[in-house]
């Protein structure tokens, strides 16, 4: 459904955005996006590094879906992956010591306790610092990551979840909390796709 509301991450997200959507498919492949996106405004001038709420949901929705266009719905689906764990790196770097996570009494926490307790600091920061809306829930030895106004698919159609991205952000932040294990984390459910929220699952157990 599309609206006339707006809404927006900081500039620096916004910017650590490009920059990782850049390091993953190059100048050129972020050029070829944003052109195709009509961003070309933002091409070799990317936002400020600033929090001012400027970077609106449609772009990053407009970035992602033609990540799909250009290199396919498979392709498109990886590279958004890869964009995401980018995006953790930088965001780790601008955020961790804000966030807490760099401190050594949180490194120090045993691993189901840090996964609890990092999760509820990454979704209490998306609450207060962006437009995002996050609710985090424990069912069965599962983490549920609820966006409920998701940036990644506002007012796309789909058949299927689509918020690729974030996806590979959590999987980031999992392997960086838990010192290099994996986990597996799946989108199950899609605003784009009809589902009243965007909710990705992760399993508390890695899988190595």
């Amino acid at each position: 459904m599309i609206t006339n509301t707006q809404y927006y991450y900081p500039n620096r997200m916004g910017r650590i955005i490009l920059l990782s959507m850049e390091e993953v498919i190059g100048r050129n492949g972020i050029n070829a996006v944003l052109n195709l996106a009509s961003l070309s405004t933002f091409i070799e001038n990317y936002p400020p590094d600033n929090t001012k709420l400027d970077f609106s949901f449609s772009t990053v929705s407009n970035l992602t879906e033609m990540l799909e266009q250009v290199y396919g719905p498979h392709g498109g689906r990886g590279l958004a992956l890869r964009v995401g764990r980018a995006c953790f790196s930088y965001g780790v770097r601008q955020y961790g010591k804000q966030l807490g996570l760099t401190d050594m009494a949180f490194r120090l926490l045993p691993l189901p306790v840090k996964l609890q307790a990092g999760a509820k600091v990454f979704a209490e920061f998306f609450n207060t610092f962006t437009d995002q809306h996050v609710q985090i829930e424990e069912e069965a030895g599962k983490l549920l990551w609820h966006i409920e106004r998701c940036p990644l698919c506002w007012e796309r159609k789909t058949h299927e979840p689509v918020c690729h991205l974030a996806v590979g952000v959590l999987q980031e932040a999992l392997y960086w909390l838990s010192g290099g294990k994996v986990f597996h984390v799946e989108e199950k459910t899609c605003i784009a796709a009809g589902d009243k929220d965007c909710t990705i699952v992760i399993d508390q157990t890695p899988i190595f």
